[in-house]
Order: C-alpha cells, then sequence, then structure tokens
C-alpha cells in the first residue's frame, strides 16, 4: 500500500502542474493593447471633458454672472476638478453649450446663455454637495 501510494504522489503532482501550463498559453479574451487603448481613451475624453469646464468658468461672462448669483468661483472650480462618470459628463455638457454659445467673443449674453451658465453652476455645485 505504501508503495502505491509513493507512485501516484508524483504522477498527481506532475498532473495537477499541466493545465496551469495549458491555461498560460491560452490567448487573453481582450489584448492587453486593446486595454491600454481603452484606458488612454477614457482617460484623454475626462481630460478634455474638464478643460470645456475650465474653458466655461474662465469666462468673463460666467465670472459675472456668478458674482451676481453669489456663487463662490474657487469652490466651483476645485469642484469641477473632481468630478467623474456621469456628473463629469453632464457638467461638460453644460460648458460646452455655454463655450459655444460665447464663441467669437460675443458680447452680448442672451437670457438661454444666461440659463445656461447658472445650470452649469448649479449642476457642480450641487454634485458636490451630495458627495
Amino acid at each position: 500500500m505504501r508503495t502505491l501510494r509513493m507512485s501516484i504522489v508524483p504522477v498527481l503532482i506532475v498532473l495537477t502542474g499541466f493545465p496551469s501550463l495549458a491555461a498560460a498559453d491560452e490567448p487573453h479574451a481582450v489584448a492587453p493593447a486593446a486595454l491600454a487603448a481603452a484606458v488612454a481613451n477614457h482617460s484623454a475624453r475626462q481630460d478634455a471633458d474638464r478643460e470645456s469646464i475650465r474653458q466655461a468658468l474662465g469666462r468673463p461672462e460666467v465670472r459675472e454672472i456668478a458674482a451676481k448669483t453669489g456663487v463662490d468661483m474657487a469652490r466651483v472650480a476645485a469642484a469641477a476638478e473632481t468630478l467623474q462618470g456621469d456628473d463629469l459628463e453632464k457638467a461638460a455638457d453644460a460648458a460646452r453649450k455655454v463655450n459655444e454659445s460665447l464663441v467669437g467673443g460675443a458680447s452680448s449674453v442672451v437670457i438661454s446663455t444666461t440659463t445656461i451658465i447658472i445650470v452649469l453652476l448649479v449642476v457642480i455645485l450641487i454634485i458636490v454637495a451630495v458627495d
């Protein structure tokens, strides 16, 4: 009996080693290069969203409306840097609308642009208040 055990143990050790070797040769479900590209794309999109928000918050028209409504721009700018996910996308969409409506140095701010600016500021403040 002891001889039988002694002969089976090495066989079992060898057999348990083979499945791990076979699994190491299997291709990944997603190529590492594709994963790296997806992460880089996501990061670039977030950077672009944050830049849109920075541009909108830096506009004199936005600062003027924020001052009139009593909004602390330093707090809004700091809050914008912490946004992520859907919150970042929503704020960036509002910021892009502000940037598009004021493109070309438009000297007058119409009611719709003012509304968009206020919505942008409120969205950022609400998101920060909830967190």
